[in-house]
């Protein structure tokens, strides 16, 4: 196989696998039956005029499996924390004590838990979707190798190998997908 269509597999692995990585980390954003700082990291709360991510002005923790911790670094940002967590509409009732901000985190009802599984489908859905844009991107850049010393025969192996590569990343997300639903399935 050419030299360049092992180049273009390797670019197309290395952004697969970044896709992956990304559906992984979306998945940790969804709740599931405990509490996680994950959930509240999204969180844009409003810092001297400007939108910051509440990981810049406090840490979170998890004392117990039912509440997270938010400790600002500065006093003064506990009520932007406090607005930021409201606006964000994660169902969530935070409680400033003027040290810290408490987040009592509800169990989760059968309706919301049905909820919460189709959104892990629509991300695993983005993320299969990206998969199939960078087969699509790869595919290409190796059929334009054509009048570069490469015969149509490689080209056609490396378009079988893009293949394989998008058939295996795509059962990596079925997989955690699968082990996120069965998260938020169990009670």
């Amino acid at each position: 196989m050419s030299e360049l269509i092992k180049k273009q597999l390797t670019d197309a692995k290395a952004l697969m696998e970044k896709a992956i990585e990304h559906t992984d980390s979306e998945f940790l954003k969804i709740r599931a039956g405990k509490a996680s700082p994950a959930m509240i990291e999204g969180v844009m709360v409003e810092y001297y005029g400007a939108p910051t991510p509440i990981t810049s002005v406090a840490s979170i923790t998890s004392p117990d499996a039912r509440t997270l911790t938010v400790q600002p670094w500065e006093k003064t940002m506990l009520g932007p924390i406090e607005r930021g967590i409201m606006e964000a509409n994660l169902g969530f009732n935070p409680q400033n004590d003027g040290i810290v901000i408490r987040i009592n985190v509800p169990p989760l009802t059968e309706e919301r838990r049905r909820d919460l599984v189709k959104r892990v489908k629509a991300e695993a859905e983005t993320g299969k979707i990206t998969l199939r844009n960078i087969r699509k991107d790869a595919n290409e850049k190796i059929k334009k190798l054509k009048g570069e010393s490469v015969s149509e025969d490689e080209i056609k192996v490396g378009e079988a190998d893009v293949q394989k590569l998008v058939d295996s990343y795509i059962v990596k997300i079925d997989q955690l997908t699968a082990i996120k639903e069965k998260d938020i399935m169990t009670v």
